[in-house]
This record gives C-alpha cells, sequence and structure tokens, in this order.
C-alpha cells in the first residue's frame, strides 16, 4: 500500500510482530515507514553497531522507543542511553542524533498536529 507522497506503508487491519518488520543491515542505518501522513508519522529504524544519524533538528515533538538492544540518544548536547522498551520525547526544534554503540531498532513516532497554540 502506498500513502500519497508514494512510499510503503505496513498493511492495513494485519498483526505484525513490530521487531521482525525491519531487519540489520551491516554497516547501515535502515528505516521503514509505517505510516505517513500529512499529520504525522510512524517509522521503525534499525542501527548497525558503530552506525549513527547526524545531528538535526525537526519542528515537531519526536517520541522515540527502543524495541531492541540499546541506544544512545543525544538531545541538546546530553546523552541518554535507552534499553530495550524505553522512551524518550525528542522535543520540538531540540538538537539531537542517534549513536548505536550496539544495534538497536527503534519506532519514531512524529505527530505533526497540535501545534496551532
Amino acid at each position: 500500500m502506498k500513502n500519497e507522497k508514494g512510499q510503503a506503508e505496513l498493511e492495513k487491519s494485519k498483526t505484525h510482530i513490530i521487531v521482525e518488520i525491519i531487519e540489520y543491515v551491516p554497516n547501515a542505518v535502515v528505516s521503514k515507514t509505517i505510516i505517513k501522513k500529512t499529520t504525522g508519522n510512524i517509522t521503525i529504524s534499525s542501527f548497525d553497531e558503530g552506525e549513527e544519524l547526524a545531528e538535526k533538528t525537526s519542528p515537531f515533538d519526536n517520541y522515540i522507543q527502543i524495541i531492541d538492544g540499546t541506544a544512545d540518544v543525544i538531545i541538546n548536547n546530553k546523552t541518554y542511553k535507552l534499553k530495550l522498551g524505553e522512551g524518550i520525547i525528542i522535543p520540538a526544534h531540540a538538537s539531537h542524533c542517534f549513536n548505536a554503540n550496539k544495534q538497536f531498532k527503534m519506532i519514531s513516532t512524529v505527530i505533526k498536529s497540535g501545534y496551532e497554540d
């Protein structure tokens, strides 16, 4: 199923095991769209050991949940070590990046509505 931007989403009304819908790829960060809408999106990513995502900012809050392994999430130059099952909200406009000292998988949920106030 394709969304409005042509990216494949997970099939609706079908169960799945979230940690199994994405694999680790050597020396890579891999992402898969679960849902992508104009009001927000949910993405799953896998990070091979030693990989990182460069520092960036987003105009929206981003909820990160670790579903496999452990991750270093750096928010405004402060490091948070997240273990399996733990989550954190990256505030809108905060500088952040991810480091994989070990392999990990995460779900990222961005909500774009509600910023009108």
